[in-house]
């Protein structure tokens, strides 16, 4: 079981539960050994005509007495083995949400989100079963057995036991050639459930497009497909499962049957007492459960290790952006960015996305940065950010390298509105908050008028306290755009990075915007990456980007003198105004 040592702390710190848990399961487990002892007494009395009515009511209240308190220590085994599967399957869903938490963005390109989402249900759920039920039926499978073996040796005859026990190295070649192909076609069921999750996020999250290119059949054969192969799956375990207990079941029959044959001839033999066979006949019954409970065991256990094995692949995943053990934290920032010989192309792949980078950007200034489609300005933030690790160059920020500052130091100080406007599935209130849900409403308030959606937000029914779904899904893209905007204005960050995130508004609200950032960019640095020349032209600096190389770099007045590519934009987008205008 070495998928399980990713639970040794865990298990460690609930040792005490789990070892009274299964020392009253040993005690429920002794004290059934009781009850065929007494139907032997009571049977051999009954048989001698012995019987009295005091002696009579003595064994019906010994079998009632053991039956209560064995009642009583089930409730204790169940409430500390089973609570203590529901609190690991609470710790492990905790951990494993913690550790995607720290994981790097690369991390999350490679892999889906419906795929992370099965592992924290699906799978978590196997591994409790494993270390719930698993860790009963193991015990009664080992200690029941063997008890009863033990009982059946000492108090009946040998050749009995042996003839009963005739069929059991059957039992162990099953278990052991079924334990494996469980495990392997499981954990094909786990990762076609994977698949079929990833489907249904992925479509629920593309509502909107789906229906806008008419694409809901293509769509609807796509899950049935994914369906049908998680079913196809599912019916490989099912028929290697379906062969596996009644198989089971049949070697057990098969010790009924001998003893019934060769434990009646022993009695009529006068070898054994009739109550001696009543009492084998009842170990025997009490014995097909811990047989049954091996067979179970192997495929609870095989599925929670295929299910552990699939969560400690993230758990086992590193984060490719590590903060040093000697890290910087520092409460203020100057806001001084220096990029010197920057070349960076993502991890697993030859091309260079930025090529030969120098940038310095004094506190307080503001660098725009415009370019075609893909030519790497986004990277550059991504990389200011240390959302990935820079291989050639250097970035610093007050002269420090960004990789000797804390990451809380760094991203604390600062504020990124992204391209892609992202919102929870909450208020607008606590969207704009997010950052720190104890900001007052008149902050709030401010930072949603700067960023022009204050009265977007008034019209609304509930106004602040307005649902906006999922993904904001009730907003415009301009409206989300600039709840985003406000969301990081209220931040109040040394550096501010602005992604393009005026795509979606007019030109006027977007002059708006500036105008009332404009106040606040003066005390913070600035980097502004837009498609609109209108919205950087204000900027201290203007650099152009150009597959990954700074081609052009200026104001805006000494940029429109030169012959550019920053010229072709500028006099394209005037046409396009002159067209619109007319």
């Amino acid at each position: 079981m070495e998928n399980f040592k990713t639970l040794k702390d865990f298990i460690l710190r609930h040792k005490w539960f789990y070892i009274f848990g299964i020392v009253s399961l040993l005690l429920v487990d002794g004290l059934q050994l009781f009850i065929p002892e007494i139907l032997r007494n009571f049977t051999d009395t009954l048989s001698r005509g012995e019987i009295t009515t005091d002696l009579f009511i003595r064994y019906c209240i010994g079998l009632l007495s053991l039956a209560i308190i064995i009642a009583i220590l089930r409730y204790f085994w169940r409430m500390l083995i089973m609570g203590t599967s529901r609190h690991m399957e609470y710790y492990l869903r905790d951990r494993m949400f913690k550790h995607l938490q720290h994981l790097s963005i690369d991390y999350f390109h490679h892999h889906k989100a419906g795929d992370l989402m099965a592992r924290a249900t699906n799978d978590i759920n196997a591994v409790k079963m494993a270390m719930g039920m698993g860790v009963v039926m193991i015990t009664d499978a080992f200690f029941l057995t063997a008890a009863i073996l033990f009982r059946m040796v000492a108090t009946i005859d040998m050749k009995l036991v042996i003839s009963a026990l005739l069929p059991l190295p059957l039992l162990v070649v099953v278990v052991l050639y079924f334990g494996k192909s469980i495990h392997n076609r499981f954990r094909a069921v786990q990762e076609a459930f994977s698949k079929l999750t990833e489907k249904v996020q992925e479509n629920i999250s593309g509502i909107r497009v789906v229906k806008s290119f008419v694409q809901e059949s293509f769509e609807i054969q796509k899950f049935t497909d994914a369906n049908q192969y998680l079913f196809n799956k599912n019916m490989d375990l099912v028929k290697i499962h379906g062969l596996f207990h009644p198989l089971i079941a049949l070697i057990t029959s098969l010790s009924y049957g001998i003893v019934l044959w060769y434990g009646s001839i022993l009695v009529v033999k006068n070898i054994i007492t009739l109550g001696d066979f009543v009492a084998f006949n009842s170990y025997l019954a009490i014995l097909a459960w811990p047989i049954m409970a091996l067979g179970w065991v192997i495929n609870i256990l095989q599925r929670g290790s295929a299910s552990m094995s699939r969560i400690n692949e993230i758990l086992h995943a590193k984060p490719d952006i590590i903060e040093g053990k000697n890290a910087i934290h520092k409460e203020t920032l100057e806001g001084e960015i220096s990029i010197e010989n920057l070349h960076f192309r993502y991890p697993g792949t030859s091309r260079y996305v930025l090529r030969d980078i120098n940038i310095h950007i004094p506190p307080g200034n503001s660098l725009g940065i415009i370019g075609r489609t893909g030519s790497g300005k986004s990277t550059l933030l991504h990389l200011i950010l240390r959302l990935y690790e820079i291989e050639e160059g250097i970035i610093q920020i007050d002269g420090i390298n960004i990789k000797d500052l804390s990451l809380d130091t760094l991203r604390k100080h600062i504020g990124v509105v992204e391209q892609e406007s992202f919102l929870f599935s909450t208020s607008i209130k606590d969207n704009i908050t997010f950052g720190d849900p104890n900001f007052k409403m008149e902050d709030v308030v401010a930072a949603a008028k700067i960023a022009q959606i204050h009265d977007n937000i008034m019209n609304f029914p509930h106004q602040y306290d307005t649902l906006v779904g999922e993904r904001g899904v009730t907003l415009s893209g301009g409206q989300k755009q600039r709840t985003c905007i406000a969301r990081t204005i209220i931040r109040k960050p040394r550096l501010l990075f602005l992604d393009d995130c005026l795509s979606a508004v007019d030109t006027q609200t977007e002059e708006k915007i500036l105008q009332g950032l404009q106040e606040i960019m003066k005390q913070k640095t600035n980097i502004i990456i837009a498609h609109r020349i209108s919205t950087i032209k204000h900027c201290d600096e203007i650099i152009v980007l150009d597959e990954g190389k700074i081609v052009e770099r200026g104001t805006h007045e000494t940029l429109i003198q030169k012959d550019g590519l920053y010229r072709q934009i500028y006099e394209k987008q005037l046409l396009e105004e002159q067209i619109s205008i007319e």
